[in-house]
């Protein structure tokens, strides 16, 4: 990959379309998620046309707090999972990245005010549509031995939602797929915050 990667998606659409950019703008990854399903279900292709499916995320329960969201690749393999820690994202977010059975590492919000700003400013009508340009939280993914090896950064925006993502340590190929995976899933699951 070539960092740093941009994830963009419109927040006012019904079926949420994230696309994932390198820094020469080649596509990535294109995340579609599935509409009016009971448990979530999410399409990650390797171009904006859907013409080859790369990865599969889905929830292991009917919605829930605390569900799993398992990654598969093109051939049902499963490569990992994230899990939102149900109470504890309620502060702050954080969420446990998994390969196939332990956690190793783990995304959490950087400062936990912009989560508890971001909820009061958008409750203010007419300025609170603007809390996507004013509150931008960053996001820090760690080891277990609290070593950083990747940081996500909202940027300011209005109509649409921009994210960086910038690596910081080294990370095997597989962790590297299981991260950025786990990082478009906790977007589409923070997305109702500025």
């Amino acid at each position: 990959m070539q960092y740093p990667l941009e994830i963009n998606f419109k927040v006012w659409t019904i079926a949420p379309k994230i696309t994932v950019t390198n820094a020469d703008g080649k596509v990535v990854f294109f995340v579609k998620q599935k509409l009016f399903k009971l448990k979530e279900a999410i399409g990650v292709f390797a171009d904006e046309a859907q013409t080859r499916r790369l990865y599969d995320i889905k929830a292991d329960r009917i919605i829930d707090f605390s569900a799993r969201y398992n990654f598969t690749d093109s051939n049902g393999a499963v490569i990992g999972g994230v899990k939102r820690k149900g109470m504890r994202s309620l502060w702050k977010a954080h969420y446990d990245v998994f390969d196939h059975a332990s956690s190793n590492l783990h995304i959490e919000e950087e400062n936990p005010w912009v989560k508890v700003l971001d909820s009061l400013f958008q409750e203010v009508p007419i300025l609170g549509a603007l809390s996507g340009y004013v509150l931008n939280p960053k996001y820090l993914v760690k080891r277990s031995d609290g070593t950083v090896v990747m940081r996500l950064e909202k940027q300011p925006s209005f109509l649409s939602r921009k994210f960086i993502v910038k690596p910081i340590d080294q990370l095997s190929p597989q962790e590297e797929t299981q991260v950025l995976l786990s990082l478009i899933m906790m977007i589409l699951l923070e997305r109702a915050r500025g």
